[in-house]
Parts: C-alpha cells; structure tokens; sequence
C-alpha cells in the first residue's frame, strides 16, 4: 500500500490584502501540518506552490521554514511547476528550494525525432511518478497531446498542472481529453481552483482544490481551502478530501436600485450579521436608477464593518449597472426596447454602416463564461464580429 499527500495551487504570495496573504500561509502550513502526522510515504504538489516565479522574500523565509519540517520529518517531496510560479527562462524558486535539498521537480523528459515528449519517472519504493509543468495560458496542452511515458509500471502517478475536459463541461476553455493521456493509476492536478474528481476504469483523476481560495469568487464558492490524502493498493484508489476551514466566510449579496440610499441599506444588511473574526464577501447587484455608483460611501461602510471586529471584508461591484438614459424612450413592451434603441439611435446618426448595428448588438451580448480565459473568450467575440462584418484578417 502507497500512501501521499497530494496538494496543488498553494499561490503563497498571491493576495494582495495583508490579512488574506497571512491567512494563505497559515492555510498551508495548517496543510504541512496534518501532512506530516499522516506520515505519508511522500508528498506531491502539482504546480503554483508559489503565486510567481519571483514570490516576496518574506514568503521564501517562511516557505523555506515549512520545507525543513518536512525534511525533519523524512517525507520527499515532489513537485512540478505550474502555470504562476513557472518560468519561460527555466529558472525559479522551485529550483532554489530543490538546490537545498527540500524537494525534488520531477519535469523531465526527451523529445524525439518526431516530436514525442517521452517522459521519464521518479521511482520511489516501486512507484513511478511522472511530471508534466504548467503553461502560461494552457500552452503545456498541446504539448502534453505529444507526450508519453518512457516506460511501464505496476504502479503510477502522473502529476501535471493542467485542464482536463471533464472539469470545464461545456465551457470554452483550452483543455485536454482524459483518455488522451498516458495511462496512469492516479493522475494528480492541479490548475482548476475546485475540488473535483473523475474516474476512467481503474484511472482516478483529481483535482484536491487551492490549499486557500484565490480570489473574491473562489472564497464564495469554496469558503476555505483544502488537500487530498490518497491510497494505492492492489489496483485500488482511495482519496480523502481534507478541508481547511480557518476562517468563516459570509457571503452577502445585495440588490440595489437608488445609489442616494445605498449607503444605509448596505450598513442595514451588514448589522444583521454576527461578523466578529470572520471574512465577509460583499456583492452588489441590480440597476441603478437612481445615483450613481459614486454616491454610495465605501468608507463609511467599511469604517462601519470594523467596529464588527472583521477579520476582512472584500466588496465586489462588478454586476452593479447604471441604467443608461442618454437616448429618450418610450415603450410599454420591455422586450422590444433595444429594438426601439436602434431605431431611435438610426434615425439621429443616418449612415451605411447602420445595417449592421443588430448584428453587432447581438455580437456583442455575447457574455463571458466562468472559468474561461480571456484570451478564449476575445477571440470568440472577434470571430463572431469577423462573421458581421464579413471580414477575414481585418480585425
């Protein structure tokens, strides 16, 4: 029986408010932690351990101070690099920490003639463990498509920090078919900030989550971080999900209207919550027909959320609107009001180029999927213009 722990996407560095960046690392050395009292045969980190290739100098000390009680503890370490703390030029603090003997990165393999990645293993105590990195913008996908193992095992692990298929559904992103990778009993992944499994016969794929969310989004969904303990015996694998529940988080989402009244509504809301020591996540949304985003005071808010004893606050106004009134419309029937917009707006601003606006208004409404790269979703919105305009290479 092989017994490890499997953690990916620690970011240690990534936040920029101090208290969530102390809470990340004290997430992951809560992490270390129940790692080395489950005394594993070993422990993977599947990619972004470090937020950049070059993380704060303070973060390294405390890093490195994490490292050394593993080592005391006599557990290897094997990691790859992902798609934050890789490096084109090859050269990153993955490399110092390997120089002082704390882990080892497992990246390593040969190219062919014909271009195949034949990829070579760690063997430790008859387990093969192969690695693949991460790329800046899902670039290591097409690669990993030309990849295979350089040899058979009775027991392996392939680690790489990418997206499969199964996570993403329908959304699209770059990622890559399960079934094209080189076989393996446990693939370890990295890169989706999710906990998420999947199993292809004998072959179990899994995602264990960040060891602490990322972003406004990923603490309202996943509330706090977490790591696999896995087990592979006889052809069997057995994962267990640990969560790292440091800190409540409270979610609140409030719809407004009147800007002018913002203010006190929000503090209303906010005074109905026990908020001592927690994290509170503050969405707005709705349409503002009234004021602006401007007249509601943030200061006073978040002056009135510290006296609750916070231990942080983030606010998020991103699906805040403000109702656009710069073209006069009367219409009872709401579902043809762009309709009459356009008319409105043709009729002021006579030119060729207007029998292209619906085309262009329905291009153009096209929305932003969760998870998808922006640099995916531009390229969508441009084709679908390209198709407007009947262009080729113009835009």
């Amino acid at each position: 029986m092989v017994k490890f722990i499997h953690l990916a996407d620690c970011h240690l560095g990534g936040w920029r408010q101090e208290e969530l960046q102390e809470l990340n690392f004290l997430s992951f050395q809560a992490a270390i932690k129940r790692s080395i009292e489950e005394c594993p045969d070993f422990i993977l980190i599947a990619g972004d351990l470090f937020d950049s290739a070059y993380p704060p100098i303070e973060i390294l000390k405390r890093t490195f101070a994490e490292f050394k009680k593993i080592k005391d503890a006599n557990i290897p370490v094997f990691l790859i690099a992902g798609s934050h703390d890789f490096s084109a030029s090859g050269k990153t603090f993955l490399d110092v920490l390997e120089h002082a003997g704390f882990c080892k990165n497992i990246e390593d393999f040969e190219t062919t003639e014909d271009g195949t990645h034949k990829l070579k293993p760690v063997i430790y105590r008859d387990v093969a463990i192969f690695g693949f990195p991460g790329r800046k913008s899902g670039m290591e996908i097409d690669e990993l498509k030309k990849s295979d193992f350089d040899s058979v095992h009775q027991t392996t692990i392939f680690m790489l920090h990418t997206t499969i298929k199964d996570v993403v559904g329908t959304i699209p992103m770059d990622s890559i078919e399960k079934t094209t990778l080189p076989l393996a009993d446990y693939y370890a992944l990295g890169h989706i900030h999710k906990r998420f499994e999947t199993q292809e016969k004998n072959s179990v794929f899994a995602y264990p989550g960040p060891t602490f969310p990322n972003n406004f989004q990923e603490l309202a969904d996943l509330n706090h971080g977490s790591f696999n303990i896995v087990k592979l015996e006889n052809g069997k694998t057995q994962t267990q999900n640990i969560q790292l529940p440091l800190k409540e988080v409270v979610f609140l989402e409030i719809k407004l209207e009147n800007a002018l009244i913002a203010t006190d509504k929000v503090i209303s809301e906010i005074d109905k919550i026990e908020l001592n020591n927690k994290i509170l996540l503050l969405k707005l949304t709705g349409t503002l027909t009234q004021g602006k985003t401007g007249d509601i005071n943030f200061e006073t808010i978040e002056n009135f959320v510290k006296k609750k004893n916070i231990y942080s606050f983030l606010r998020n106004i991103s699906s805040l609107k403000v109702r656009e009134s710069e073209i006069d419309v009367s219409i009872e029937d709401t579902e043809n009001i762009e309709e009459e917009i356009l008319k409105s707006y043709v009729e002021k601003n006579p030119g060729d180029f207007n029998k292209f606006m619906p085309q262009l208004m329905d291009a153009l409404s096209i929305e932003k999927n969760e998870d998808e790269k922006s640099t995916i979703f531009e390229k969508r919105l441009i084709d679908e213009l390209k198709k407007v305009l009947d262009l080729q290479e113009t835009i």
